[in-house]
């Protein structure tokens, strides 16, 4: 079973808009000491490949517990677009109306675990992906598959807490792949790192699309570190991604967008 590794809970920085957009994890004792089922969603977890999925809307949720051996906390993560029900012709895998019907408090009953935090709406950005997919759920409307496992340590604050421009490393087992002829938004680091973005934040009640947030360029960055610049890139062969090791390093920005980064190790070449 994957492991996703962050200090705290880095995927947040993937993920929420703002924490004044998403709803806030709903965080208690669990109701029994018996491990929850979905401790074991991705116990046999397979390995599938989707593609043309390059600005399909979807959401991530995570279900937080104790792990049985260590007592850390960890989260099951569950995507809405690895489905059995594939990508609509709509590309949006979370419909808005069912997104806001989300009920926290019913998941961490039903699901008998300590929190249950949202990450998006959320646009992915790479072409393709091939990806560990494990037990499928319903939330109350938004089907979404087991895809990974967050560890926590021994915070409880959910998946609300990052560090924008503050890289953490995530065990996966994941490819991605970013076509020849893609627009992207690339970060170049102070120390000659080029990141790529991999999730644009849409959030519950979006500032700007996607489109108006690439016009505006490096002019949208408010707080990049000294020596950091904001490229927008045609790629001129395919960018793909397969991390060595199964471990990824991958960055929040100021505005819970979610970057890769890219070069030796991680992709076939840097942008």
């Amino acid at each position: 079973m994957k492991a996703v590794h962050f200090a705290v809970a880095v995927l947040s920085a993937a993920l929420c808009a703002s924490c004044a957009q998403q709803p806030k994890p709903v965080e208690s004792s669990q109701t029994s000491t018996a491990v929850p089922a979905v401790a074991g969603d991705g116990a046999n977890a397979k390995s599938v490949r989707v593609d043309g999925i390059h600005k399909t809307r979807f959401i991530e949720l995570f279900l937080a517990h104790r792990d049985p051996k260590t007592g850390s906390l960890i989260a099951e993560c569950y995507n809405s677009m690895f489905t059995a029900e594939g990508i609509p012709a709509s590309r949006d895998t979370a419909p808005q109306q069912n997104v806001e019907r989300l009920d926290f408090d019913r998941m961490k009953r039903e699901y008998n675990v300590l929190g249950a935090s949202l990450n998006g709406p959320k646009l992915w950005l790479p072409n393709w992906t091939e990806i560990e997919s494990g037990v499928e759920r319903d939330f109350g409307g938004v089907k979404a598959a087991w895809v990974a496992r967050l560890n926590m340590g021994q915070t409880t604050g959910g998946v609300s807490e990052s560090t924008p421009y503050v890289p953490k490393t995530i065990a996966r087992k994941s490819g991605l792949g970013w076509n020849k002829g893609t627009t992207v938004l690339l970060l170049d680091d102070a120390d000659g790192n080029t990141w790529i973005m991999k999730g644009f934040q849409i959030g519950l009640h979006p500032k700007w699309t996607y489109d108006e947030f690439m016009a505006a360029g490096q002019s949208q960055f408010k707080q990049l570190p000294p020596g950091w610049k904001v490229r927008i890139k045609t790629l001129e062969a395919d960018l793909i991604e397969r991390p060595e090791g199964g471990v990824a390093t991958i960055m929040p920005d100021e505005f819970f967008n979610v970057y890769d980064k890219t070069g030796p190790g991680m992709s076939n070449y840097k942008p």
